[in-house]
């Protein structure tokens, strides 16, 4: 077992080598969970990733066969969805690979999402049927992005604390 310098056991050093898959020092096995949180979190964002692909096709087609009020507004709103539908992809690769930045990325993006999600509940035109889809994916990526093993799985090397 990892102890400190008290005699305590150093989970953070396990939970980082449960996070990247290899065994700590004391011979464990990486903690399922952990992998399984993994691949959850890089999984949803694919899958919002994709959603954005499928929103910016269906303003696209939107565009084409109905007559916007605006040319400019349903312009501007493709290539703002488009460039979302980057981002979020940049992210969800990056969050394959573990990059540092992808964390706080996701998170940032999550609560976009939460934000559109909540307005969704509210008002004359309140579409739960939007909203549900939204935020459910939204609090579980945080949650999991904010879980410990998870945190230290997305840091690098050198920020894991010292053993």
């Amino acid at each position: 077992m990892n102890q400190g310098a008290d005699g305590h056991h150093d989970e953070g050093e396990d939970a980082a080598a449960a996070a990247s898959g290899t065994p700590s020092e004391s011979g464990t096995p990486p903690d399922s969970g952990v992998r399984a949180a993994l691949v959850v979190v890089s999984t949803l964002l694919l899958l919002e990733a994709a959603a954005l692909v499928a929103v910016v096709v269906w303003l696209l087609v939107d565009l084409i066969v109905a007559q916007p009020s605006s040319y400019a507004t349903a312009i501007a709103l493709i290539v703002l969805v488009v460039l979302g539908a980057i981002w979020v992809g940049a992210v969800a690769i990056a969050s394959l690979r573990r990059a540092p930045w992808s964390r706080a990325s996701a998170i940032v993006w999550q609560i976009l999402q939460l934000s559109i999600a909540v307005g969704a509940f509210q008002g004359l035109f309140a579409r739960p049927d939007i909203g549900w889809p939204l935020l459910v994916p939204a609090i579980t990526v945080i949650g999991l992005l904010l879980w410990t093993p998870v945190r230290l799985a997305y840091s690098r090397p050198e920020d894991l604390p010292a053993s």
